[in-house]
């Protein structure tokens, strides 16, 4: 982001002589670009905001890829189920057919198609396959059987085999790790039959959709000693390992207040989703799908668009927080908050669901001496990203990082009364990826890749996150050594008790406390 130095004892930078000069830095790149705009050059070298500041930029992990392929099963190959058999590096035959059609007379979606062909290669097969509708459970298979190695193009496989109960995939002998892509109220079930099981897990977040089923699933996982990785793929977000390690230099002074938001304005990002013409109770097992969720006679409506019932759902706590949340956990390392108020109402959706669709939620950590608030609409589309504020300055981040100095900073307040820093203009800015294919089709995807969520910048290359959530959650199960991938079983425990606390007080319309000595929400 360009701004100009407005006192004339600063020497003047264009930005080709900017580009020019960290060209020849690569440990500095556009990390510094912020600060070599504000400081001018000589300044930016003086400045102890940037110290040792090729550090915070994570570097690629080696992918471990030797010995015979993890065998993979996955429970619920709907929507989010085939992103991440992409991820995984399966695609379904038509879907490849559709890309490469659209490749020929189209940059965006050749580049597209060229950056998923560039994936690493992550030695996976997929060999099992379990989903309530038929037509989604056959997609699945179709797609498991279709590999595509960085470089090398498409290359058959066996096809995965069907399994109609999760409960028969998981006591697969020829299954190692289970991916979980199913409806909130099934997350915990299957979870705990596959530890049971001896299987690894990729569990969709969030990771719970009751209280009492989180304290058993990590029981179950830390028993059994098995792998597990919750689906938070803001892990691997660039910008938010950098937001990390700047706020632990004290960039920003003492944090006391953090804000988060989620807003959409259409009715996919409501959760109405598309319900598929072909779907029948003859080809959806409707009493596999209610598992333990109260008994409804069935419903296209609510078997499609089962977010806006809790029946099934978390709501916007469980669904959309949780993001928030855990970038946040990852950056600030919060914890479970010490007390949780919630508000809210279906102001908007009257469409029949019980979840609403606008939710205000304010989180207390007096042991951090900060407050964290948490606000969403789905009936507008005003972008707000997360701010981090501090005493010395503010960070805007979403999938770029901005810091602005405070006006009334006290580490600052030389810097700004000589001119050197305007607390109008950022200090610092990052943009990772600037060259990035923005795969974005849908309002939702839009939202997803504003937060850094769908893409991220990684030694010069972009990537899928959820590709590198998986690899790294593949590379601990190969390893064997005690690894454990970044949304391990505690860090998902954390997450769960976040949105659990707001999603009570919502019900009860009071405030709720989190008793950590006892490990009970009260």
């Amino acid at each position: 982001m360009e701004q100009d130095n407005n006192t004339s004892e600063h020497k003047k930078i264009n930005r080709r002589d900017i580009i020019k000069g960290l060209a020849a830095l690569p440990a500095f790149g556009i990390l510094g670009y912020g600060l070599w705009n504000h400081f001018g050059e000589q300044n930016a070298g003086k400045s102890n905001l940037l110290e040792d500041v090729g550090s915070i930029i994570p570097k690629g992990v080696p992918n471990v890829v030797q010995g015979d392929p993890v065998r993979i099963g996955i429970v619920g190959s709907g929507g989010r189920g085939m992103y991440l058999l992409k991820a995984l590096g399966f695609l379904h035959p038509d879907e490849l057919a559709e890309y490469e059609e659209n490749a020929r007379n189209d940059k965006w979606w050749s580049e597209y198609l060229a950056q998923f062909r560039a994936q690493d290669d992550l030695n996976v097969k997929i060999t099992a396959v379990c989903d309530v509708f038929d037509k989604h459970a056959q997609r699945g298979m179709e797609t498991g059987a279709n590999i595509h190695r960085a470089g090398k193009g498409g290359k058959m496989a066996d096809q995965p085999k069907r399994f109609l109960t999760y409960q028969e995939l998981v006591q697969s002998p020829e299954v190692d790790a289970v991916i979980i892509a199913t409806p909130d109220h099934l997350h915990v079930p299957v979870a705990i039959e596959a530890a049971r099981n001896g299987k690894h897990v990729y569990c969709e977040k969030p990771l719970s959709w009751t209280v009492q089923e989180t304290y058993e699933v990590r029981k179950v996982v830390k028993d059994q000693g098995i792998i597990f990785q919750l689906g938070h793929q803001g892990r691997q977000t660039e910008s938010y390992h950098v937001a990390k390690s700047l706020i632990d230099k004290g960039v920003l002074g003492k944090v006391s207040l953090i804000e988060v938001c989620t807003n959409r304005n259409d009715p996919n990002g409501a959760w109405v989703y598309e319900i598929d013409p072909e779907a029948s109770p003859q080809n959806i097992d409707w009493k596999q799908f209610i598992g333990p969720a109260p008994w409804h006679e069935f419903s296209l409506e609510r078997f499609f668009r089962w977010r806006c019932w809790w029946d099934y759902s978390t709501g916007l706590s469980g669904d959309l927080f949780t993001h928030e949340f855990d970038a946040l956990n990852q950056i600030l390392d919060l914890g479970i908050p010490h007390s949780a108020m919630a508000s809210g109402g279906i102001y908007f959706y009257k469409d029949g669901r019980t979840v609403p669709d606008v939710l205000n939620m304010a989180f207390e950590y007096p042991e951090k001496d900060l407050t964290l608030l948490y606000s969403a609409t789905l009936a507008s589309e005003k972008k707000r990203g997360k701010v981090i504020m501090g005493h010395d300055g503010h960070m805007q981040l979403d999938e770029t990082l901005l810091i602005m100095a405070d006006p009334k900073s006290t580490k600052y307040a030389d810097k700004i009364a000589e001119g050197t820093i305007e607390p109008n203009k950022p200090i610092f800015s990052y943009v990772p990826g600037q060259e990035k294919v923005d795969a974005i089709t849908t309002a939702t995807e839009k939202y997803f890749a504003e937060r850094g969520l769908l893409y991220t910048y990684r030694d010069g290359k972009t990537f899928d996150t959820s590709h590198l959530h998986l690899r790294e959650w593949l590379n601990c199960i190969r390893l064997k050594d005690g690894s454990q991938p970044s949304c391990h079983i505690d860090a998902a425990f954390e997450e769960a008790m976040a949105a659990h606390m707001g999603t009570i007080s919502y019900h009860e319309n009071r405030r709720v406390f989190w008793d950590s000595v006892n490990e009970k929400i009260v």
